[in-house]
């Protein structure tokens, strides 16, 4: 690692956020579409609020679906929902009349959780949208339209010992602040009754909350927001100018972090033992590697997180790794360890008597000097978004430490917001998991006909996929078939030749950095010629072993030591994609027929080497897989044709089908299918076996 012992760059400013409001746009909208539309720009706006942080609001006058009556019923963001990407159906509708008249159910505090479920009592045309808990923030406040964002500049302020002081400076008394409430019927009568007794406050900064405003009218409440973000972010800045972040650098951003984080990923992965199987997400963006080079990073990172939008996702503090010991596989293990005891200590302090079980023990984020941030999650949408939450939480401790002191939550109030039963009820609620969810697959000859289908059967219950394949704009454009159906963040590409040692490496590498490890290997990639044997040339000999047969092996040696990872969480899955023709002889394709059956003894041999390690190696021999297949749109259609003395077009299809004992046509999704059943548990006990999806071959029977 390159260790410094100078200051170095200056602080990274805030973005400052400008209105996006189209008039045109807006035009003609009904007042929930208006909401709506202020919604969606505010969440689209990464400077104005973070992935499925907060909710906006408006009061409208509706027609009662039981008595035709008028009736104000308050459009509030549901539980759950992400206001940059919702639609309609992700508001809540509450008659605001009901909402109101909950207060005669109110002692106190100690009611908070008692209010919420009073909630969907006041439901409005029977909306099944669950209404989130800070519906009485915007309820019981007497503006049309609402606003409560938790942007970096804001809560940077609202996290720091001098952030009321900085919000005088910034705004005078037009913007009030309350301190530290957790998220309740609570909070919502404080509010009410603070701007209640402060006439003419334009908005309220809530302590290690955010910032909440109100306007007349959609526009304004929008207009009106970005305005104070950008006073905040504008204050900042003028306050970090010409000073360096988190006490200066001490640790310069290593240039190899790629090929570190590469090997590194994997081996925190197989120790972070325990129900499910993580996913990671490496970032080595600006803003973490100043934070993680930092001389304060030890400090500010044992503080954890401020924002309880930030704190549920990272949890209470992130592990710091030394990077002199990165290859110390003891080290690595101790410091897991160590981790896991403190989380469990943190949990046996705080939990009270109806507290739920104390969950996942091991690290959310993990930081390393010269490297960045790496998240770790049970799916790899969830660790991204903690890498970007952790992301906001940098930031929030870059500004408010430069007008005070950064201010985590109080351990007690954190492990309350963890452990919130009304959270938790959150996490009953959600479906469970699909059965891949957790595990990474690497597919080669991904942009093909059987790899494209396996790659599509291993996503579709959940897996993260790699395409690998040599031709780079099929292989793109499979990836993006994939991402639009299946989400970006579940797949990815890389031009690998087989062949190629270097570019084989490489691809497994990538799959390390981008997911954080390697599960299920299906060894696809294929080429197929048909000549007689005096007409076999060496090249052509060869070429089918340089795919076939040393693609294989390839393939394989590099994925082993990843696959080794694993031993201790359930094994791995090894599916080579052989052929019938590597156990049936088959006319005039010698060179072939011999490297996949070469291709299918190393199979054997590599489930007799793995199963120590719990690595499981099996084949899938399919037949005459024409449809959807790049092979037979090749010479070997017409070349297998030929063989058989037989057009090469439709009757190539009926030949093969008819010769089959079901006489069937064996598709892609055929093969994908049993794929999917080796590299699932369904097969935890099934190694060193081969499956023939042949519609089937009386030669091919394997006893």
């Amino acid at each position: 690692m390159n260790v410094h012992s100078t200051v170095s760059p200056a602080a990274i400013p805030f973005a400052i956020p400008t209105s996006r409001w189209d008039d045109a746009e807006a035009a003609g909208k009904s007042p929930a579409e208006f909401l709506l539309y202020r919604s969606n720009l505010l969440g689209s706006d990464l400077t104005v609020t973070n992935f499925g942080g907060g909710n906006t609001s408006a009061k409208v006058i509706e027609t009662d679906p039981l008595t035709g009556e008028p009736v104000e019923v308050l459009w509030v963001k549901g539980s759950g929902g992400d206001i940059g990407s919702m639609k309609l159906d992700g508001f809540a509708t509450l008659y605001l009349d009901k909402l109101l008249s909950l207060e005669k159910h109110y002692g106190g505090p100690e009611d908070d959780d008692k209010m919420v479920g009073y909630l969907p009592h006041c439901t409005f045309a029977l909306n099944p949208r669950a209404a989130s808990i800070d519906t009485p923030l915007h309820a019981l406040l007497p503006f049309a339209h609402v606003d409560h964002v938790h942007p970096d500049a804001i809560i940077a302020l609202a996290a720091s010992s001098g952030g009321e002081a900085a919000t005088r400076a910034i705004w005078g008394g037009r913007i009030g602040w309350l301190p530290w409430k957790r998220p309740g019927y609570t909070l919502g009568v404080q509010l009410r009754d603070y701007v209640a007794a402060n006439p003419g406050l334009e908005g309220v900064m809530l302590a290690g909350h955010g910032i909440i405003c109100w306007g007349d009218t959609a526009k304004d409440c929008y207009e009106h927001t970005v305005r104070l973000i950008a006073d905040a972010a504008e204050y900042l800045n003028g306050e970090l100018a010409g000073r360096p972040a988190f006490g200066g650098q001490i640790v310069a951003p290593d240039p190899d972090r790629a090929a570190i984080v590469a090997d590194l990923m994997p081996r925190l992965r197989g120790l972070m033992t325990g129900a499910r199987r993580k996913l990671g997400h490496w970032s080595d963006d600006a803003e973490a590697l100043e934070f993680v080079g930092s001389a304060d990073l030890e400090r500010l990172a044992a503080i954890g997180t401020s924002c309880p939008d930030h704190f549920l996702r990272t949890k209470i503090a992130p592990l710091t790794l030394d990077p002199a010991r990165l290859q110390d596989e003891a080290y690595l293990a101790e410091q897991l360890d160590a981790y896991r005891a403190m989380y469990a200590a943190y949990y046996e302090r705080c939990r009270r008597a109806d507290s739920p079980a104390m969950r996942d023990p091991n690290p959310v984020v993990v930081l390393v000097p010269g490297l960045g941030r790496i998240t770790f999650a049970t799916d790899k949408t969830t660790a991204r978004l903690a890498g970007e939450f952790y992301g906001n939480a940098i930031n929030v401790m870059r500004g408010a430490e430069a007008i005070g002191g950064y201010i985590g939550l109080e351990e007690q109030e954190a492990f309350d917001i963890e452990y919130w039963l009304l959270e938790e009820a959150k996490l009953q609620r959600m479906p469970a998991p699909k059965p891949l969810v957790g595990r990474i697959a690497l597919v080669t000859g991904g942009a093909g006909g059987i790899g494209a289908a396996t790659a599509a059967r291993l996503l579709a219950d959940g897996a993260c996929v790699m395409l690998a394949d040599r031709d780079a704009a099929a292989v793109e454009e499979v990836r993006g078939g994939f991402a639009r159906q299946f989400g970006k963040d579940v797949v990815r590409a890389s031009v690998c030749d087989v062949t190629d040692e270097a570019q084989v490496q490489a691809a497994f590498d990538g799959c390390a950095r981008e997911f954080g490890g390697l599960d299920i290997l299906v060894a696809n990639a294929g080429i197929a010629s048909s000549a007689p044997i005096e007409e076999t040339t060496i090249a052509l000999w060869r070429k089918n072993y340089d795919v076939l047969a040393d693609g294989y092996f390839l393939t394989v040696r590099a994925a082993w030591p990843l696959l080794k990872r694993m031993k201790d969480q359930g094994g791995t899955s090894v599916v080579f994609i052989g052929s019938k023709n590597a156990v049936a002889a088959a006319t005039n394709a010698s060179a072939y027929a011999s490297a996949k059956a070469a291709a299918n003894h190393l199979a054997r041999c590599l489930a007799l080497e793995g199963a120590p390690d719990g690595i499981r190696v099996n084949t899938v021999n399919p037949d005459a897989v024409i449809k959807g297949s790049r092979i037979w749109d090749g010479d070997w259609r017409k070349e297998r044709a030929g063989a058989y003395g037989i057009d090469s077009g439709a009757e190539l299809e009926a030949h093969y089908r008819n010769r089959s004992l079901l006489k069937r046509d064996v598709l892609p999704e055929d093969i994908a299918e049993a794929v999917y059943f080796l590299a699932s548990d369904g097969s935890a006990k099934s190694t060193g076996n081969m499956i023939n999806v042949d519609a089937g071959n009386a030669q091919a029977f394997t006893r």
